[in-house]
């Protein structure tokens, strides 16, 4: 049955694409991505961006949005000291 076969290693194909992109995403986002993103300006800002979240410290903590899906990170700046 060479449909049967056809079927079988197109689906292995497809398998083995998804799980060489999932494997390609993860090793490209570097694993001090969280703790660079939040760098604050200073002390006495109490809002700041870099471009890509808006970070806010709040009674309970740091507070960050999440970034956007293009978004072109560049050195924190102050939104509100």
């Amino acid at each position: 049955m060479p449909a049967r076969d056809q079927a079988l290693a197109v689906s292995l194909a497809a398998l083995t694409a998804l799980i060489v992109t999932a494997l390609a995403v993860f090793a490209a986002v570097p694993a001090s991505l969280p703790q660079n993103r939040r760098a604050a300006p200073g002390p006495a800002c109490s809002e700041w961006t870099d471009g890509c979240i808006v970070c806010a410290r709040t009674p309970q903590g740091l507070a960050c949005s999440s970034p956007g899906i293009a978004c072109v990170r560049q050195a924190p700046r102050c939104l509100r000291p």
